[in-house]
Formats: C-alpha cells, sequence, structure tokens
C-alpha cells in the first residue's frame, strides 16, 4: 500500500496541465512575439547545433521531449510524422531533451525501458528511426530554461525571423480522436503567410525535471533502501503457485544463490527494475538456492543489495523439484530469470547475466508505455 502511495504520488506531481504561467518551480515560458534564444547543444548525430543552423528555414519547430514520460512517448510518431510532412515545404524539425536525468525518480520511469541521459537519448533516436534533429540539454538546461518548458511534449513554432507565433500542445488528445491539430494549424497559417489563428495552447504532459528536483530523487532512493528485506521459505508447491500466477501482475521470477557472481552482480540491476515498475501490474519474486542452513547469509546479501521484493529460499533438498516445478526448459544454473503473464504463461526467460535494456524491454513490452 505505501508503494502504491508513494508511486501515485509521484506521478500525480509528474504528470500535470499547465497554462502559460509556469509555477514557481521552474522559469516563466517564452511570450508570443518573442525572439527565439539562441542555442548550441550536442544532437544524437555527434555534432553541435545552434539555432542559426536553421536559418533558411520558412518555420521552425522546436519540440522539447523526452524518453522516460508516456505522453511524450505516445507522441513520437507525430513528432516523426511531422518532420516527414513539412520537412519539405521549408519547415525544420528540431527535438530537444530538456530534462536532468538525475532529477527523475525510478517511480517515473514505470512506462519506460529508457531514462533521459544523453547515451539513452541515442538508443532512443536509434531503435524509433528518428530522421529529424535531436538536441540534448540535460547538462545545463540553459536553453530549456530559456525557452520555459513546462512539459514534456511541448512545442514552440517560430516565423522565418524567428519570433515565436505559437507554443503549446502538438494536438488536443493523446489517445482519443485528435479535433484540434494545433501544431500542424501553426505551421500551416505561417506558410500561407496569416496570423495564428490559436497560438498558445495548454500542454500536457511530465514535468520538466530541473535540477532542482535531484534531492527529491535521492529522498526517495533513501526511502527505498530504508524498506524492510525479509527471506521466506517455499517449496516446490509453492513454486508451482508462483508460475501459475493466478493474480494480474506480471511476475518476475529471479532464482539465484549467495555463491554464484553473476547472480550478486545483477541483483541491484533487477532492484532497480522494481523500483521502476512496482507502482503498475508488476511484482519481483526472488528464490535463493541456497541450503537452508545458509539462509542468513542469503538474508545478509537481500539486506546488503535493498532487496525489499518478495524473496523466497527453496526448503527442499531436491533442487531438481524446483526445477522441475519452476520452468521445464531450465536447465539448472543460475541465475535463472523469467517472466511470467497473469495465467501463468512464461514471456521471456533468461539462464545466465540478463541484459538490463533486453529484460526493461521485455517488461514495457507488456506493461505498455503509455497510459
Amino acid at each position: 500500500m505505501r508503494t502504491a502511495f508513494f508511486f501515485i504520488v509521484g506521478w500525480l506531481a509528474g504528470l500535470m496541465w499547465v497554462g502559460a504561467a509556469f509555477a514557481a518551480e521552474g522559469p516563466k515560458t517564452l511570450e508570443i512575439g518573442a525572439s527565439a534564444p539562441d542555442f548550441t547543444l550536442p544532437g544524437i548525430d555527434g555534432r553541435g547545433h545552434s539555432l542559426k543552423e536553421y536559418a533558411d528555414a520558412k518555420v521552425l519547430v522546436i519540440v522539447f521531449t523526452c524518453n522516460h514520460c508516456p505522453t511524450a512517448q505516445a507522441y513520437e510518431e507525430r513528432i516523426k510524422k511531422l518532420y516527414a510532412d513539412y520537412k519539405d515545404k521549408g519547415v525544420a524539425l528540431v527535438a530537444i531533451s530538456p530534462n536532468d536525468p538525475l532529477a527523475v525518480r525510478l517511480d517515473e520511469l514505470g512506462y519506460t525501458d529508457l531514462g533521459d541521459s544523453f547515451e539513452e537519448t541515442k538508443l532512443r533516436a536509434k531503435e524509433n528511426g528518428f530522421a529529424f534533429p535531436y538536441l540534448y540539454d540535460g547538462e545545463t538546461q540553459a536553453t530549456s530554461r530559456a525557452y520555459g518548458v513546462v512539459a514534456t511534449p511541448h512545442v514552440f513554432v517560430l516565423d522565418q525571423a524567428r519570433k515565436l507565433r505559437y507554443v503549446g500542445r502538438i494536438d488536443d488528445s493523446e489517445v482519443k480522436t485528435v479535433t484540434s491539430h494545433d501544431t500542424r494549424n501553426a505551421i500551416e497559417a505561417l506558410l500561407a503567410g496569416n496570423a495564428v489563428a490559436v497560438d498558445k495552447t495548454r500542454v500536457f504532459g511530465c514535468s520538466t525535471k530541473w535540477a532542482e528536483k535531484r534531492e527529491d530523487a535521492k529522498r526517495a532512493l533513501a526511502r527505498w533502501d530504508a524498506e524492510a528485506v525479509e527471506l521466506k521459505e517455499i517449496d516446490a508447491g509453492g513454486v508451482k503457485g508462483l508460475v501459475k500466477n493466478e493474480g494480474k501482475k506480471l511476475r518476475l521470477v529471479n532464482v539465484w544463490a549467495t555463491s554464484c557472481g553473476p547472480c550478486v552482480i545483477e541483483l541491484p540491476e533487477l532492484v532497480t527494475m522494481n523500483r521502476m515498475y512496482r507502482g503498475r501490474e508488476f511484482e519481483m519474486v526472488t528464490i535463493s538456492m541456497d541450503d537452508l542452513g545458509k539462509k542468513d547469509k542469503a538474508v545478509e546479501m537481500l539486506k546488503k543489495l535493498k532487496v525489499s521484493s518478495t524473496n523466497y529460499i527453496f526448503n527442499g533438498e531436491n533442487k531438481d523439484k524446483l526445477a522441475e516445478a519452476l520452468d521445464a526448459q531450465w536447465q539448472g544454473p543460475v541465475p535463472h530469470t523469467m517472466l511470467v503473464a497473469p495465467g501463468g504463461k512464461v514471456i521471456w526467460r533468461k539462464t545466465g547475466q540478463v541484459d538490463p535494456l533486453e529484460l526493461r524491454r521485455a517488461i514495457v513490452g507488456y506493461l505498455g508505455r503509455t497510459y
């Protein structure tokens, strides 16, 4: 209950509707008619990009977006379509990531496989085939502050004189039928030499993660680190029940042992994933293969690594019984990790140390990236 409470509070804080007047926690959004603040930022292509680079464009569209936000992810294909539809009509589109990755709490990453670091931004752009320039402002956030980015995504449309003519959302609906194509309407008006009829709209999405929020992220880590760690016994029948998974949650099951180096190395990554996704329909279960006589040693390791998930130690002497109960495809080596969907279907398995990104992709692929 406590975990769910913190997750809900976190998302309510991070997901908001805001108007033109930015709250005291961030800078004021650029006013209509203002000149575009200059910038020089690194791009995913390995070179720097500046405002003057797009001087020949009749219209410049700057979209501040990010990797982790469900709303930002929901709009990725629409951003790609905007770029494709207008790139040959004198319109330049540039995306900028505004977030400080160290200011994003783990429970704010529940809808993504990637955080907001520069390297992760490069990965997202590559896997999604972004052809437009994608720049990174997470290190200093100077450009994002100059524009007054409220949330992701947040759009700024500038005319050829680089005066701001539209600021706000891409359109009026993340998931339902779109009735107002606000950014497209602004672009079309400027290309036609007309004034933008609706030049300012509200935006919706995850709040910009300013560096000032790093302390909140640190406090969240301290809370999770302080959670109780327990280790219960389980028999073969109990293991069968875990795999049967009659609940509603995607279940990650990890079999490990204190004597297994790769097991111990990967546990912190699994702890991170548990903190990321457990506010959704997700839970993590560990099963120690240590002998019962070494239970105290297993508990000590779990506490050291802050593994506050549901933890078991197999109490049978015959480890083959554990393997038979858990996974017919498992030949016995540890670590062994499985994702079991409700109803008992194994949707992912790995014997040996996991690739964290591969596992996160499998988790979010099942849970979904958007609301």
